[in-house]
C-alpha cells in the first residue's frame, strides 16, 4: 500500500482522507404533543453525528394532511428556520438524518432523502430506516419486473414498494410482511395519520429507544440523548425483533418475527453513539472508558503522557490514564468552529491538511513519549498526519493505541465502509501497520478485552457471539446476499 499524502484533507467536507467510519442514520419520532415537527427538529439536531449530509421530516395535522421537506446540509442550517416549521404542522412527526450507506454515495438527490411517504388504499404512511437491506439489490429486481416504478436509488424505498404489495388491511401488518421479506439490519420508525410505529430487526443490530414526554406524547430515538434535549424520560429499548405501536396515548408490543439470538453492533459502543447516550442499560461514556482500562492492561508502555485524539478518543484515553498512572494531557486541540465551507478551498488551503480541524499543543508535548490513544484505524492516512504533527512539535516517541480491534472486514448493516482492500488491517498485520505509521509502538484492544469492557465478563462467546463485530472478526450474523452475488468472498471457516 503506497503511503497517503500528507495533505489529502478535503477541507469542504472536513474529512481527513475519508479516514472514519461513517455513522449510519439517525430517526427520531414524536406523537401526542403540540407541534410534534419541532420537537422532532430538535431530536435530529441530538443525533446530528449519525448523518451529516441531510435530513428530513413528516408531519401529519387532520386539517393539512401529511407534510413533508427534506434538505441537504444541517439540522440547524434548515429546520431551524420558522418558515419551514409552520409547514409542519400537526402532533404526529417523524424525521431522519442520512449519511449514504448504500444507493449514490457521494451524488445523493434529494429524492434519497428520508422519510419515505406511500399513499395506501388505507392511507398514507411514511417510514425513516437506520440500517442496510442486505438484499435489496434482489428484492428491487423483483419489483421492479412486477411493476413497482422506484424513485430513489436508497435501499430503504424497496421497504415501501413491498408495503404497497402486501394484501394485508392495515399498514402496521403491511409493514410486518414487508420486514419479513428483508435481510439485514433495521431500525424503523414510521408513522400513519394516527400511530407511531417504531420496529428493530430480529438481531436488533441497530439501536432504537422509547422515551415519554409530557402527559400523552410518546418518542422514538435513535438514541437516549436525543430524548435528554426535548426532556423526555427514557423508558426502556425496543427490544430486538419488536414492534411498538404507539396510538391514543397507548403503547402496545408486537413480535412479528422469529426469535434469533441478538447481535447489537458493539462499533456503537465504540464510536458511532454519542458519549452521553445509555445503550442496553451501560453508558456509553463508561464503557469508553473502560475500554481504555482494558487497553492499558493489554498493552503497557513507558510514556510521559497519555493523550486522546479528539472528540471520539477521549473517554478511553481518560481510562487508559487512570489505569496506568501516566498523566492524560490535551495535547491536540480541536477547532470547534472549524464550518464546512467557511474558506474557498483552494489548493493551499487544501495543503494546510488536517491542521486545518486539528492543533498539537506544543508546550505540552515537546520532549514527551506521547501515547496517542484513537477510536480506530481504517485507511491510516489520518493516523500518519497526526504522528507527523506531534513528531514536528518536538515529540521524543509516538505510541498509538486504539480504543477498537483491526477494522479488516466491511459492514454491510448500515455503517460506510471502504472495500475491503483499502482497509490497513485487511492487507497489514499489526506490526506492517505500526511500520506503515512510522510510530514507535501501535496495538490494538483485543476483542476479547472489548467484548470485557462492554460487560461480558469473559470475553466474546467464539461460539455464538454476543455482538455484531463483522468489521473486526469477518463473522456475519446476515450474509450479505446482495454482496456475495457480486462475488465478496465470506471469511472462510475456521
Amino acid at each position: 500500500m503506497p503511503p497517503a499524502h500528507p495533505f489529502d484533507f478535503d477541507a469542504l467536507s472536513g474529512d481527513a482522507g475519508d479516514d472514519k467510519l461513517h455513522e449510519e442514520c439517525g430517526v427520531f419520532g414524536v406523537i401526542g404533543v403540540t407541534d410534534a415537527a419541532n420537537f422532532v427538529a430538535l431530536g435530529l439536531h441530538a443525533l446530528q453525528h449519525r448523518g451529516q449530509e441531510a435530513g428530513g421530516i413528516v408531519s401529519y395535522d387532520p386539517g393539512s394532511g401529511f407534510n413533508s421537506a427534506r434538505r441537504f446540509g444541517y439540522v440547524r442550517d434548515n429546520f431551524t428556520k420558522q418558515s419551514l416549521m409552520e409547514t409542519l404542522p400537526g402532533a404526529l412527526a417523524i424525521g431522519h438524518v442520512r449519511y449514504s450507506t448504500a444507493g449514490s454515495k457521494g451524488a445523493t438527490q434529494i429524492r434519497d432523502v428520508q422519510p419515505f411517504f406511500g399513499e395506501f388504499s388505507m392511507g398514507g404512511a411514511a417510514i425513516a430506516h437506520n440500517g442496510n437491506i442486505t438484499n435489496a439489490d434482489a428484492l428491487r429486481r423483483e419489483l421492479i419486473e412486477r411493476g413497482s416504478i422506484f424513485q430513489s436509488s436508497s435501499d430503504s424505498e424497496c421497504i415501501i414498494h413491498l408495503m404497497a404489495r402486501s394484501l394485508q388491511r392495515k399498514v402496521p401488518e403491511r409493514i410486518m410482511d414487508a420486514l419479513r421479506r428483508v435481510e439485514g439490519a433495521f431500525s424503523v420508525v414510521s408513522m400513519t395519520r394516527t400511530k407511531l410505529i417504531g420496529v428493530r430487526d430480529p438481531l436488533g443490530v441497530r439501536p432504537l429507544v422509547i422515551g415519554r414526554i409530557g402527559d400523552d406524547g410518546w418518542v422514538l430515538s435513535s438514541e437516549t440523548c436525543a430524548l435528554d434535549i426535548i426532556g423526555a424520560e427514557y423508558l426502556r429499548d425496543v427490544e430486538p425483533g419488536e414492534m411498538v405501536v404507539i396510538e391514543h396515548g397507548e403503547l402496545k408490543s408486537l413480535r412479528p418475527f422469529m426469535p434469533a439470538k441478538p447481535r447489537f453492533c458493539i462499533f456503537e459502543h465504540v464510536y458511532f453513539s454519542r458519549p452521553d447516550s445509555i445503550i442496553g442499560g451501560r453508558s456509553v461514556y463508561e464503557t469508553r472508558r473502560q475500554i481504555g482500562v482494558e487497553l492499558a492492561r493489554e498493552a503497557p508502555v513507558e510514556a510521559d503522557l497519555v493523550c486522546p485524539v479528539p472528540d471520539s478518543g477521549t473517554p478511553a484515553a481518560i481510562g487508559f490514564a487512570h489505569e496506568s498512572g501516566i498523566p492524560y494531557g490535551m495535547g491536540i486541540i480541536r477547532n470547534q468552529y472549524m464550518g464546512r465551507t467557511f474558506i474557498e478551498p483552494t489548493e493551499q488551503i487544501r495543503n494546510m491538511g488536517v491542521r486545518l480541524k486539528l492543533n498539537v499543543n506544543r508546550a505540552l508535548i515537546r520532549g514527551k513519549r506521547v501515547i496517542l490513544v484513537d477510536d480506530s484505524v481504517v485507511r491510516g492516512t489520518t493516523s500518519r498526519k497526526i504522528k507527523e504533527m506531534i513528531l514536528d512539535a518536538g515529540a521524543a516517541e509516538v505510541h498509538f493505541r486504539i480504543a477498537s480491534p483491526p477494522t479488516a472486514w466491511p459492514c454491510f448493516y448500515g455503517v460506510d465502509t471502504p472495500q475491503r482492500e483499502k482497509l490497513l488491517a485487511a492487507t497489514m498485520s499489526e506490526d506492517e501497520m505500526r511500520d506503515h505509521l512510522a510510530v514507535d509502538s501501535l496495538k490494538f484492544i483485543s476483542l476479547d478485552g472489548l467484548y470485557r469492557a462492554v460487560g461480558e465478563a469473559t470475553g466474546r462467546d467464539a461460539s455464538c457471539p454476543q455482538y455484531c463485530d463483522a468489521c473486526f472478526s469477518g463473522d456475519y450474523p446476515v450474509a450479505p446476499s446482495d454482496m456475495i452475488a457480486k462475488g465478496f468472498e465470506l471469511k472462510a471457516a475456521e
